[in-house]
């Protein structure tokens, strides 16, 4: 049985605790996740963002090396992938 995605199970870990997040372009934000599971090595999650409304969902990508990031505003119909996740860390430790 392959691993489990080494990012996702660091948000998992840490979660429902903020996390702070470096997506791969260095956005770098406070998030709250919600529902962070495996489902056999994929992971899913969902949370939102300290400083806006948008919602966010994070999944394992097809190959299981990295987790995406989806976002939908408050007023967006639809879900836009805006990134990957490059780095996980508690958002108290800065």
């Amino acid at each position: 049985m392959a691993d489990l995605n080494p990012i996702g199970k660091r948000i998992h870990n840490i979660s429902p605790d903020p996390v702070r997040l470096t997506l791969e372009d260095g956005t770098e934000a406070v998030f709250h996740i919600s529902g962070a599971e495996f489902f056999q090595q994929e992971f899913q999650a969902e949370g939102t963002r300290d400083d806006e409304d948008a919602a966010y969902r994070f999944v394992s990508s097809a190959d299981n090396t990295s987790i995406l990031v989806g976002r939908q505003g408050p007023d967006e119909d639809g879900w836009s992938m805006i990134g990957a996740v490059e780095a996980v860390e508690p958002a108290d430790s800065n």
